[in-house]
């Protein structure tokens, strides 16, 4: 079975390029370009894990994040924040609202998000 991996990102080339790796990895990508596609296609999709870009169109990415963690039905889907937002504040707000991880951007190559990925699904 495929692993699903939604990526919520509004940054084309970046969506884009994290896509293409994850498909040469095997692993099957849904994309969403904004907050509310982003809650919706998480619910509807059931993604075995979840990119999340912060700053988003729309609802944030700790709106995004508040949203499906309020949503009991489904069952926590692990989030990886992928954020140019680097602040302390933003990387502990993040990971109260249960993201498993919080990446800056500029700090990691779509190879290194890869790797975080694979130990996050491990």
């Amino acid at each position: 079975m495929k692993i699903k991996i939604l990526i919520i990102e509004d940054d084309k080339f970046l969506r884009e390029l994290i896509s293409q790796k994850l498909l040469k990895e095997g692993y099957e990508i849904v994309e969403a370009i904004d907050g509310e596609e982003g809650v919706k296609k998480a619910k509807e999709e059931k993604p075995d894990i979840i990119l999340l870009d912060l700053i988003l169109p729309g609802i944030d990415g700790f709106e995004v994040l508040t949203r499906m963690r309020a949503d009991k039905e489904n069952p926590p889907i692990p989030v990886i924040i992928l954020s140019n937002l680097g602040q302390k504040e933003d990387v502990e707000r993040g990971l109260k609202l249960g993201a498993a991880d919080y990446l800056i951007k500029a700090h990691f190559t779509p190879g290194e998000i890869i790797e975080k990925i694979k130990n996050i699904i491990k």
